[in-house]
């Protein structure tokens, strides 16, 4: 069984920083990119950055380039989040899609998500 879990998130200043991790486990990812997405309420799903499992390529949001870092050690994908802004409130998921198959709902799992707070 495939599971997602985050921790991290809480509540930070602007300016502020917050790593969020997730533990995943319960398949081979080597063929798989991890990433994070984001979601205030009333607004799509947000893509904010991505590495592939085995090689370490990145991808980010514009909106967060510079400021966020994600990296990947054994089973754990970190997002590294500094000079946090307002904007970046949002519940933060973690998700894992085959790379030929990124982020279609049908092949995609899923964390529950962590609340991050940037108080202005």
């Amino acid at each position: 069984q495939v599971q997602l879990v985050e921790s991290g998130g809480g509540l930070v200043q602007t300016g502020g920083s917050l790593r969020l991790s997730c533990a995943v486990s319960g398949r081979t990812f080597s063929s798989y990119v991890v990433g994070w997405f984001r979601q205030t309420p009333g607004k799509e799903r947000d893509f904010v950055a991505s590495i592939s499992w085995s090689y370490g390529y990145t991808n980010y949001a514009d909106s967060v380039k510079g400021r966020f870092t994600i990296s990947r050690d054994k089973n754990i994908m970190y997002l590294q989040m500094n000079s946090l802004k307002f904007e970046d409130t949002a519940v933060y998921r973690c998700a894992a899609a085959p790379r030929g198959r990124l982020w279609q709902d049908e092949d995609t799992y899923w964390g529950q998500g962590t609340q991050v707070t940037v108080s202005s």
